[in-house]
């Protein structure tokens, strides 16, 4: 055998172990990073339905307490799901929401279904608050997130 026959070509040689093996620590490293901020974000965005689930509700509380209609001073009264303008509480309902509730001083509660990362405790819930504008007596309403336990800790709702 002849010496150039043996002598292996550099260019076909390919990564040394070590080269591997560092590679695979990036990329775990990586992914130990990326899947948890993964997962909280569609948390996140699976919880958008229950945040908009209460839109229909919140336009109704803010347009009855600009009319004047179910405010007295800053206390916020007589609201009614399905009566003078209010839309009723939906039957039914489908999606990752299990209830929906108002009460009759604005308080809405959604609740959602527990799947896909979602707590039935991430119930989100906002409280609205009547403040006057100045002697001319117009009204409008600030809202106050006072989801339940899940929601405001695991920031779903924030």
């Amino acid at each position: 055998m002849n010496m150039s026959e043996i002598r292996i070509n550099k260019s076909q040689a390919g990564f040394t172990l070590i080269e591997l093996m560092i590679v695979v620590a990036i990329i775990g490293i990586l992914a130990a990073i990326a899947i948890p901020s993964y997962q909280n974000y569609t948390r996140k965005a699976r919880f958008t339905e229950i945040v908009s689930a209460a839109s229909p509700f919140k336009v109704a509380v803010e347009e009855c307490v600009s009319d004047g209609t179910c405010v007295s001073g800053t206390t916020i009264s007589g609201i009614l799901p399905g009566s003078a303008g209010f839309p009723a509480l939906p039957i039914g309902i489908s999606g990752g929401i299990a209830s929906i509730a108002v009460s009759g001083a604005g308080l809405i509660l959604v609740t959602p279904v527990a799947q896909n990362g979602i707590l039935s405790s991430d119930t989100f819930g906002i409280t609205p608050t009547a403040n006057l504008n100045g002697a001319g007596g117009s009204t409008n309403v600030t809202w106050a997130t006072t989801g339940g336990v899940g929601c405001l800790s695991r920031g779903l709702c924030k």
